[in-house]
């Protein structure tokens, strides 16, 4: 059998499994996350969030939007240094991200079993 006749086969088979890949997750919520960044990020996306009353008092000034914080959730860089660390019966997650105006912020999060709990924003 020849190169050519191999490599069509070959493309064939490529093809016809790419469809059949493409066919079965595509509908689905799908979500490849590898990396602990990511990992750590979407837990606390899919969780009910709340807001402590120091972060409360923190968006009250205007500086700072939920929009921000659900962006930093989504794009934002988790510091495992200074995370993981036990914090009243849940962990504590550092995450450094940015506003929409461009400031950098460092958004302090404790992940419980049910729920995450923005605990504090600072402003870099």
């Amino acid at each position: 059998m020849k190169f050519v006749h191999r490599f069509a086969y070959y493309l064939i088979g490529l093809i016809l499994g790419l469809f059949f890949v493409a066919a079965i997750f595509s509908g689905k919520d799908t979500r490849c996350n590898y990396f602990p960044n990511a990992r750590v990020l979407n837990d606390l996306r899919n969780k009910p969030f709340a807001y402590s009353e120091k972060a409360s008092q923190i968006l009250a000034e205007k500086w700072i939007d939920t929009i921000d914080i659900k962006n930093t959730l989504q794009y934002g860089d988790v510091d495992f240094d200074k995370s993981n660390t036990e914090f009243h019966k849940g962990k504590l997650y550092v995450i450094e991200g940015k506003t929409m105006k461009g400031q950098e912020i460092i958004l302090k999060i404790k992940n419980e079993e049910g729920k995450a709990t923005l605990e504090d924003i600072i402003k870099k």
